[in-house]
């Protein structure tokens, strides 16, 4: 068992600050989104990444393991302005290293630094806490005191919202499959706010928009509600549970559910940043604990990882080798996912993560400021934990990094061997041509305001000539990628190793399969952002143009020599410019909302229905628009007239049509 260490990266060489980079960010995906979802790809986009250069494979022992990690994460975490990580790796029944590096508290808020330390550094796992939950369900089915498959309502004191016959089970909740919406409301709440489980599962409970176990949905709404079955079950608290019957065997004597933390943990905890030019920020509370409360420490994470590779005593371990290998096997099949379950699966608790041919069981896990990930390789009794105090200067740069160490880790000590599967050409273009379409993700806010996001986030499947298939971008990829047909309606990246399942409806892919618990399916064609963002952007346009024409509309009026109106029909003009006025506050009032709810913070209710009052005022000046136009024509006021009165109709046509389709004239405030 080698020795835990903490190395600390040196200061960032540069000061980027991380404001304007995002504010960047957001004005540059805004720009392409108004723009149809993307301008044109790059031919070089369409083609696969060149494989990485063959090597041999290096061995896993401590020294090895070091001195890569050494190499690879102080680098990473100053490129990215992450403060901090913590990292521990097990094989073989032990605890082969545990790093830390960079910084637990980065000294700015006055102090001085201080460094991570893998045994004593506590951090905040977010979903990584799912693990725990599914092994506690698990606990409780091999005591016999809950059943997989059993009607979920047996064990609760209160009724779902649910849309199907068919029952949401334990099985549903662990797998992702309930059929829940998401919701963000309260999904974590401001420092010192009280964390009360029951009250946030029948608050804002989510719509169940697919049928249970079909539809693979990550649902945090739904583990919590697993996580209150044990609860109810055990008749103690769920945080009081785990603690019982999962860490206290385990010796995972620093690490919690609760919130706040305990006072003998509290001083341990990780300052949670942004990135490392700015200050620390204040705890997240998180609701729904089981589905991402739990703090920890990388050397507590090795203990978990060996009592899922089975390497403890039957004295230590919470779950039997049988129920252990109930756990970590795919959980649904062919039956209820059709075509989806050729590619990858839920376990009861664990997504499929492998690589190189090799069996990785894993999860990750995101609050606002900490990140992480744990994976297991089940065959070669190996795990490896990761786990970040920052977010870096980009939003994507704490998945890269985790990426960075967790692809790495198996490139190097498990690459894949030199076999390799054919595709299967005979039917690919058939099924190329089959699964052309655009999709929404599953992960869906259907019936709230956030549904716009659906409609602004689509993924576009192109068949190609050779048979494969162009998908913008890539779900796993974040990037325009090709897949090849490897198996009849499996796909593979070319050059990668990302997967896709399709299943099938007819003469047409309905739904694609990736990530376990996430799923692509085919977009309504009115809801298609080629079709509708072309409508709403030049709409848009045109109301603000006669907004602004508003106040000069004399001088208009002399350089375009239009008559003045008659005073008939006023009324209805007047309708008509408040019309437009309320459609244009309308969409800058859903931008400020959703922006707000994206960023966790509270969304007031009233300015919610002020906001929809606002787009039902646009909706409605389709009326009076229609009655200028009308009174254009009947009093032949020339063609400029009808143009221009034409135009403001058709625009607060495209902009109502717009709200429409993207949820926008729903009166349920909730989201």
């Amino acid at each position: 068992m080698s020795t835990a260490r903490t190395t600390s990266p040196s200061p960032p060489a540069d000061g980027r600050p991380r404001g304007l980079l995002r504010a960047a960010a957001v004005v540059a995906a805004v720009a392409a989104l108004a723009g149809g979802c993307a301008g044109p790809v790059p031919e070089s986009a369409h083609e696969p990444p060149p494989p990485a250069p063959s090597a041999a494979t290096a061995e896993l022992t401590a020294q090895d393991l070091d001195t890569w990690l050494d190499g690879l994460v102080p680098a990473a975490l100053r490129r990215s302005g992450i403060p901090g990580a913590s990292i521990s790796v097990v094989h073989d029944g032990e605890l082969l290293t545990a790093r830390g590096y960079g910084h637990a508290d980065t000294g700015a808020d006055g102090g001085d630094p201080v460094p991570v330390d893998p045994e004593e550094t506590l951090f905040r796992a977010g979903s990584v806490s799912k693990l725990f939950t599914g092994t506690a369900v698990m606990r409780l089915v091999e005591s016999g005191e809950v059943d997989l498959d059993t009607d979920v309502h047996e064990y609760l004191d209160f009724t779902l919202p649910t849309s199907f016959d068919e029952p949401v089970t334990l099985r549903h909740l662990l797998t992702h499959t309930p059929g829940f919406e998401e919701r963000v409301q309260d999904l974590i709440l401001p420092e010192g706010s009280e964390a009360d489980l029951r009250q946030h599962l029948v608050t804002y409970p989510p719509e169940q928009v697919f049928e249970p176990g079909t539809v693979p949905a990550y649902s945090n709404y739904g583990n919590a509600l697993a996580g209150y079955v044990v609860e109810r079950v055990s008749g103690v608290p769920f945080s009081e549970y785990v603690r019982r019957n999962v860490f206290e065997p385990l010796d995972m004597d620093s690490s919690t559910f609760a919130q706040p933390l305990p006072d003998e943990l509290e001083g341990r905890l990780a300052s949670g940043y942004s990135d490392v030019t700015g200050t620390a920020r204040p705890f997240e509370v998180i609701p729904g604990a089981p589905a991402g409360a739990l703090t920890t420490s990388a050397t507590d994470m090795a203990r978990f990882m060996l009592a899922h590779l089975g390497e403890l005593d039957s004295d230590r371990s919470p779950l039997s080798p049988e129920t252990l290998e109930l756990m970590h096997t795919p959980a649904l099949g062919e039956d209820s996912l059709g075509g989806l379950a050729n590619g990858p699966r839920m376990t009861l608790g664990f997504f499929q993560e492998d690589r190189n041919g090799h069996r990785i069981l894993g999860h990750g896990g995101d609050t606002q400021h900490f990140h992480a990930h744990m994976q297991l390789y089940p065959d070669e009794g190996t795990g490896v934990f990761v786990t970040l105090n920052g977010s870096g200067y980009q939003a994507i740069d704490s998945l890269l990094l985790r990426e960075a160490v967790l692809f790495g880790f198996a490139d190097r000590y498990f690459p894949a061997s030199d076999e390799g599967g054919s595709p299967a050409r005979s039917s690919s273009a058939e099924h190329a041509a089959m699964a052309e379409g655009t999709y929404e993700t599953s992960r869906t806010m259907d019936s709230t305001f956030l549904s716009v996001l659906g409609v602004l986030q689509q993924v576009r499947v192109t068949a190609r000539e050779d048979g494969t298939i162009l998908v913008t971008p890539g779900p796993d990829t974040r990037r325009p990628t090709v897949y090849e047909e490897i198996e009849p309606w499996v796909w593979r990246e070319v050059g990668g190793q990302s997967l896709l399942a399709m299943r099938v409806e007819g003469d047409q892919v309905e739904a694609i399969g990736h990530t376990s618990a996430f799923t692509l399916l085919r977009t309504d064609t009115a809801r298609q952002a080629s079709l509708v963002l072309p409508v709403v952007v030049p709409s848009v346009l045109i109301l603000v143009v006669a907004v602004l024409s508003l106040p000069v509309g004399a001088v208009v009026r002399r350089l375009v020599s239009l008559p003045p109106r008659n005073r008939a029909g006023r009324t209805a003009r007047v309708l008509t410019r408040v019309g437009v006025g309320a459609a244009l506050a309308a969409l800058v009032g859903w931008t400020v909302a959703i922006g707000l709810a994206m960023s966790f913070q509270p969304v007031p209710e009233g300015m919610l229905y002020t906001v929809l009052a606002a787009q039902w005022l646009g909706v409605l000046a389709v009326v009076p628009a229609t009655v200028v136009l009308f009174d254009d024509v009947r009093r032949r006021s020339g063609w400029k007239r009808y143009v221009g009165s034409a135009l403001v109709l058709l625009a607060l046509v495209g902009v109502a049509s717009f709200a429409a389709v993207s949820g926008l004239l729903g009166a349920d405030m909730t989201y």
